[in-house]
């Protein structure tokens, strides 16, 4: 008891004494979340990744708010280049502004190009009124996050071949290409779940049924696959229902990899005692995999997902580019970047690539996500 008592002691030891820095007690009592959270916060560049996607999906939420203009509207400015915001006019400081343009046409040529009068100044407001839309849906509102009193385009990013502002449908493209991997990732962690659920818990015949499966659908080539998939989705559906047929098949590809992280799992997992504990007491093999097996490794699971992300999103822009995904008028990243399948456009246009650069962007900060998720669940680091 002396000796307990010390101890017990050591905690009113003020730390300055002490030169190694003694770790958070509270670290001991935390749960598994907790522990992963403050090893993720150690992950600089995972951090940046999540600051990142929480811009991306905020921008998806106030989609038609953030886009000034109608994405589906076609204007005279046919390939305008982006719109360059003043703070100086005259050699005064002023507020935000753009001058007039005005489009030209080279007649001998027949080349467009826009000139520029600086002696008239458009104020851009912040907050202003604009097109129509239905927020979620459900709210009428006319509100957009900034623009002109007077009508004036304030194209950002370029308008494209229609002259439909670029910048407003990447902010729209946002609202499909981010979401289709979430509900594509969904439908992946049911079947992933289910099928190496069963494979790894009955073992024998069923799981060398399964694992044939798994091996034939992952030895498909993953485009052509892909290609043969959307072939088959009718020219006459709905835009919605494209949409969700992409999803199914995004789904349908890269449900293989996490099965095969379940059935390994689960192979260990399925012998230890709290199992055998399970089945003595009568609880069904369907309970047994879902509230005592899966959970156990829910970390693993959280990881895997957030990497197949990016994958979904790769999926849904490389079928749209290639005109076998979603199809105008429907907005997406991939559908935007049809209008840069040449390199005459893009030497001529070059902010057509803009949404390639959002891509790239949001597949990095899902895999520096997953890459901290990963380091932060492994117990051994």
């Amino acid at each position: 008891m002396k000796g307990y008592a010390k101890v017990i002691n050591l905690q009113n030891i003020n730390t300055k004494t002490v030169n190694r820095p003694l770790a958070p007690l509270d670290h001991y009592a935390a749960s598994q979340w907790k522990l992963m959270w403050l090893k993720f916060r150690e992950h600089k560049l995972a951090f940046v990744g999540l600051t990142v996607l929480l811009i991306f999906y905020i921008i998806v939420l106030f989609a038609p708010v953030i886009a000034p203009y109608d994405p589906w509207e076609d204007t005279p400015s046919l390939y305008a280049p982006p719109t360059r915001i003043h703070f100086f006019h005259q050699g005064k400081l002023m507020p935000p502004f753009v001058y007039q343009r005005k489009m030209r046409v080279d007649y001998q040529t027949f080349d467009r190009f826009f000139e520029v009068d600086k002696t008239v100044v458009h104020p851009v407001r912040f907050f202003t009124k604009g097109f129509e839309y239905h927020w979620l849906g459900i709210f009428k509102c006319n509100i957009h996050l900034f623009g002109t009193t007077d009508g004036v385009a304030i194209h950002l990013l370029g308008a494209d071949m229609l002259g439909r502002d670029v910048f407003s449908r990447s902010i729209w493209g946002t609202q499909i290409s981010l979401t289709v991997g979430l509900i594509g990732v969904f439908l992946t962690f049911i079947l992933g779940c289910i099928i190496g659920g069963f494979a790894g818990y009955y073992g024998g015949a069923v799981d060398s049924i399964l694992q044939r499966v798994m091996e034939f659908v992952t030895c498909i080539p993953t485009i052509p696959m892909w290609m043969a998939l959307s072939a088959t989705i009718p020219s006459e559906w709905s835009n919605v229902k494209v949409y969700f047929a992409i999803t199914i098949i995004l789904a349908l590809r890269s449900w293989t990899g996490l099965s095969r992280q379940v059935r390994s799992k689960l192979l260990q997992l399925r012998e230890e005692d709290f199992v055998v504990a399970a089945k003595v007491a009568g609880t069904s093999d369907w309970k047994i995999i879902l509230t005592h097996l899966l959970p156990g490794f829910t970390s693993y699971l959280i990881v895997s997902l957030t990497l197949e992300i990016p994958k979904m999103i790769l999926g849904e822009t490389t079928l749209s580019f290639l005109s076998l995904g979603l199809r105008p008028p429907t907005v997406s990243w991939g559908v935007l970047l049809q209008d840069a399948q040449n390199l005459a456009a893009i030497s001529a246009y070059p902010w057509l690539m803009f949404p390639a650069v959002l891509v790239v962007l949001a597949v990095l900060a899902f895999n520096f996500v997953g890459d901290g998720l990963r380091d932060a669940a492994d117990p051994y680091k």
